[in-house]
């Protein structure tokens, strides 16, 4: 079993920057990890997924060259740097845990979740 706490969000005005955090309990060294977001009114979409044990990395096009995702194992931590942003990556960021290590964009693949942290990005 894990458990996986989001902190990090928040207000920034357009362009600016915001860091997310997703902290996980038990052992996942072979797992993959995701980080998926939900704007009101719409489906949940992928923004991007590492494999936590060789770093291989995977994202979303519209995020892609903006956010970067990544782990600090002494920590057991995921994070996820989201520069340039717009108002358009309003949503409630939420990250996943997969421990099968599929590296998939398919949030029904993930078995874990976080309860979400509100990033709101004004114009």
């Amino acid at each position: 079993q894990v458990q996986l706490v989001e902190s990090g969000g928040g207000l920034v005005q357009a362009g600016g920057t915001l860091r997310l955090s997703c902290a996980a309990s038990g052992r996942t060294f072979r797992y993959s990890m995701g980080w998926f977001r939900q704007a009101p009114g719409q489906e949940r979409e992928f923004v991007a997924a590492i494999r936590w044990s060789g770093g291989s990395t995977y994202y979303a096009d519209s995020v892609k060259g903006r956010f970067t995702i990544s782990t600090d194992n002494a920590k057991n931590t995921l994070y996820l740097q989201m520069n340039s942003l717009k108002s358009e990556d309003t949503a409630v960021y939420y990250c996943a845990a997969d421990p099968r290590g599929r590296f998939s964009s398919r949030s029904y693949e993930y078995d874990y979740w976080g309860q979400g942290t509100q990033v709101t990005v004004s114009s």
